[in-house]
């Protein structure tokens, strides 16, 4: 099985004294957090917005969380890359409980929405509307009525859906995911 974490390289732009476009971080140094310990996804956090329309300065400053939070701010956007393994039986077999501790541990304990019956212990819902895009691997997106397996170079766009991730596969799975705060609307009936 491979175990191989990979890093990235960040390039943050802005503007110069006079107004001419510069690099103003280029590194490979991104907050990371490894969820539920081995066996569990490693999520690279790499840069959030805080409101809508995102006031651009000349130097943009990196608003440092120190705790993984799941959705992006109130009114703002987050990208990430998360490092999927192989799913085992630690992640199939989990409790309600234990699924509500993982998305307690990822910031956001309420977006669990495991039940007895569901189709992935793992099940989860946010207000968000989230482009993720396979960079390398392939990984089983399960919805409520139906999964299908993404793979390099696939983009999903999940608007609000209730959904888990499982790789059946015995590689790690990347993706990048840019998370846009939303808000549901009256003109459907949400479960879970």
């Amino acid at each position: 099985m491979e175990t191989q974490e990979k890093t990235f390289r960040r390039v943050v732009t802005g503007h110069d004294s006079e107004g001419k476009a510069i690099i103003i971080n280029d590194s490979s140094t991104i907050n990371s957090h490894l969820v539920g310990g081995k066996g569990g996804p490693t999520f690279f956090e790499v840069w959030h917005t805080v409101e809508t329309p995102v006031l651009i300065h000349p130097q943009p400053d990196e608003i440092d969380e120190a705790h993984l939070i799941l959705p992006p701010p109130k009114n703002g956007t987050r990208i990430r890359v998360i490092e999927f393994p192989p799913e085992g039986d630690e992640i199939r077999n989990l409790t309600e409980k234990e699924a509500a501790e993982k998305f307690k541990s990822m910031g956001d304990e309420k977006a669990s929405t495991s039940s007895e019956g569901a189709p992935h212990p793992l099940m989860h819902r946010t207000e968000t509307l989230d482009y993720g895009i396979v960079l390398e691997g392939e990984i089983t997106m399960i919805l409520d009525q139906e999964e299908t397996t993404i793979k390099a170079g696939d983009i999903v766009i999940q608007v609000g859906t209730n959904h888990a991730w499982a790789n059946r596969s015995g590689k790690i799975c990347r993706m990048a995911f840019v998370l846009i705060d939303g808000q549901f609307t009256n003109d459907f009936n949400l479960k879970n």
